[in-house]
């Protein structure tokens, strides 16, 4: 469950980076496709499609006109991708709980995420701020869905009995 909470994280500071995450692990077999419409990520242009929405949504993040992630919509995109990868990354007879974790976590972490962000802005600008928190965010959740592309396959594995 802890990869669930993790893609929740980053969930909640990037909406559409979860899904672009799962649908990289999913594209190199790191992932099993077994959820719903799964499938379609082993696909490239699938694949590359939601990557790319992820890289629109980063560079919209810079913006000045971009909404706060805790605008309704944004935390219903959220929610949504945070279930998914969070389903995604459970253990099979776990995906509800793992949905749930993920969602939670996401939703949390949007307001802690957006009040930091704002205190960075202060000092640092929107676009300084918006590129480290994407480099951390898109870090922390391509580690998490494929811990063998990153090296951190040992941090991330369940504990051994």
């Amino acid at each position: 469950m802890l990869r669930s909470f993790l893609i929740g994280l980053a969930a909640g500071q990037r909406g559409i980076t979860p899904l672009a995450a799962i649908a990289l692990a999913t594209y190199r077999r790191e992932l099993w496709p077994e959820l719903p419409l799964q499938r379609l990520f082993r696909n490239h242009v699938v694949t590359a499609g939601a990557t790319a929405f992820a890289a629109a949504e980063m560079a919209g993040d810079k913006m000045k006109s971009a909404p706060d992630r805790i605008v309704p919509i944004g935390l219903a995109v959220r929610s949504v991708t945070a279930a998914y990868a969070g389903a995604a990354l459970a253990p099979k007879g776990q995906r509800p709980l793992g949905a749930a974790i993920a969602v939670g976590t996401a939703l949390v972490s949007s307001y802690i995420g957006w009040r930091m962000r704002c205190a960075a802005m202060e000092r640092y600008g929107q676009t300084a701020t918006g590129l480290v928190e994407d480099a951390i965010v898109m870090t922390g959740a391509l580690a998490v869905a494929t811990p063998r592309l990153m090296g951190t396959a040992a941090l991330l594995a369940p504990p051994r009995r």
